[in-house]
């Protein structure tokens, strides 16, 4: 089978996490130019309307629901109006994700809570419903788990104190292997993406050049920097790949 087959998308369904802007909307773009039906979320409904509408656009099949992913009871019913639209989900994205910067002596409990909440509760909601009710029955579906290069390293860009969010991004790593050893039997593959530094609405108060001078290709992510290893673990060409986390770092870890 030609890599192209490999990567033909057409007939199924994928739903995007927090994908009304930066590398949800990124990751959203690539799966419709591969031939799937798009499903994206995000607590804005302008912001989510914005993008259906530049997806819809570039000719892609695009749903936009309004869903705070930090209410863990709006996840189930979210996730009902995606298979009423669309059918059985192929492709769950977990993007969605929050940050709380803070010293660890000045943190409060709220923030920890609202991190740990949003980074890794709903993505363990929002993988067994889709599990449960899409992937495990017809033994087959990818799961693409969005972590960080701070959940590999513990560092922090800049010295801005986040404790809670490498924490949480440590947890995803984890939450992704042993996923991927659970579900591997079904057919099932789950891998998560460890982003670099990315000029998103999250990183806007990062010192942008000094953040990217720690990179050895000297730049951050650009706009279409995830949509490679996106379109892999999405797609039959990792079928045999389960259980990994790639960093899109311009080689921040293998300093």
């Amino acid at each position: 089978m030609s890599l192209a087959q490999l990567q033909n998308l057409k007939g199924r369904a994928a739903l995007v996490t927090g994908g009304s802007r930066g590398l949800g909307l990124q990751m959203a773009e690539v799966l419709g130019e591969l031939g799937a039906k798009v499903a994206i979320t995000a607590r804005k409904g302008d912001e989510l309307d914005a993008a259906a509408g530049h997806l819809k656009s570039l000719g892609v099949e695009a749903l936009p629901l309004v869903c705070d992913m930090g209410n863990l009871a709006a996840i189930p019913p979210m996730i009902e109006q995606v298979i009423a639209a669309f059918g059985a989900i192929d492709i769950l994205v977990n993007n969605a994700g929050t940050s709380w910067g803070a010293p660890t002596i000045e943190h409060t409990l709220e923030g920890w809570n609202k991190v740990i909440t949003l980074n890794v509760t709903a993505i363990f909601v929002a993988s067994q419903e889709v599990g449960r009710r899409c992937m495990l029955p017809r033994r087959r579906g990818k799961v693409i788990n969005i972590a960080s290069i701070q959940g590999l390293t513990g560092g922090y860009p800049e010295g801005v104190p986040t404790l809670a969010y490498n924490t949480s991004k440590g947890a995803v790593v984890n939450l992704t292997r042993t996923l991927a050893n659970e579900w591997a039997p079904f057919g099932i593959n789950v891998n998560a993406i460890a982003p670099g530094y990315f000029p998103t609405k999250m990183t806007a108060q990062l010192d942008t050049d000094a953040t990217s001078e720690m990179a050895p290709m000297k730049r951050g992510g650009g706009p279409e920097d995830l949509k490679g290893v996106t379109a892999l673990f999405a797609s039959d060409a990792c079928a045999f790949i389960t259980g990994q986390t790639l960093a899109v770092d311009g080689g921040v870890t293998a300093i």
